[in-house]
């Protein structure tokens, strides 16, 4: 009888577990075209929350889909191509990454982000989003574990961008990052606000930010978790 129960038990949370993907696939916005980042490298799909999302790792797209930037250049693999940037031992993979793309990215280097005291320091090569103009976004299709609302922790440099994170084409929230470094490459961290995912599985978010940051990626912390309704 015991095992009966268990069994039954474990088929009612895999159709449980199965009707929330159903319900939830559908929470990307009917229509979008951008698809999750991978390339020859990173094959690890959507972004996982809770979790780090990268924001080089912007989705698939292009142009008006994974992202809108005001240029067409990456500034960042521009810059790296100029002499003294492309540091010692750093693949080309990291230093000219997503070079044919608009969104600016770089990474940090030793002369520039670790010859002086940060309050709290990036990784070492970790790609950030730079050069950043008013009016510009990246769109991420994550993969959301655990509805429930969460923290979010970056790490950035210099001052607030007045941006946004949107779900699914809806605003969730401003973000503000609280301190001033006084410059670009001087990095520390931060809570920069809360968020509420209330559907499991697939969801688009939208980073929209303006000049004023280097940003390197979100930490999503789960705060509370919202129970599967019966």
């Amino acid at each position: 009888m015991n095992l009966m129960k268990n069994s039954l038990r474990h088929v009612l949370s895999i159709l449980i577990f199965l009707t929330a993907i159903t319900v939830t696939s559908s929470q990307v916005p009917e229509g979008y075209k951008g698809k999750p980042f991978k390339d020859k490298y990173y094959t690890g799909g959507p972004q996982v929350i809770p979790g780090r999302v990268e924001l080089a790792y912007y989705d698939l797209g292009g142009e008006g889909v994974g992202y809108h930037d005001t240029t067409p250049a990456n500034e960042g693999s521009v810059l790296n191509h100029t002499a003294g940037h492309w540091r010692p031992g750093i693949p080309e993979y990291i230093v000219f990454f997503r070079e044919n793309e608009g969104v600016d990215i770089s990474y940090t280097k030793d002369w520039a982000d670790f010859n002086h005291p940060n309050k709290v320091d990036p990784k070492v090569n970790q790609l950030y989003i730079g050069w950043q103009s008013d009016g510009e976004w990246t769109n991420y299709t994550v993969n959301v574990m655990k509805p429930g609302r969460y923290r979010i922790i970056t790490v950035y440099g210099y001052q607030d961008n007045k941006s946004e994170l949107w779900i699914n084409g809806n605003k969730a929230v401003s973000l503000v990052l609280p301190e001033n470094t006084g410059d670009w490459h001087k990095w520390t961290q931060a809570t920069v606000g809360e968020i509420t995912f209330s559907n499991a599985g697939p969801n688009l978010l939208t980073l929209k930010y303006n000049k004023g940051s280097n940003l390197a990626y979100l930490d999503f912390l789960l705060l509370e978790e919202i129970p599967l309704t019966k």
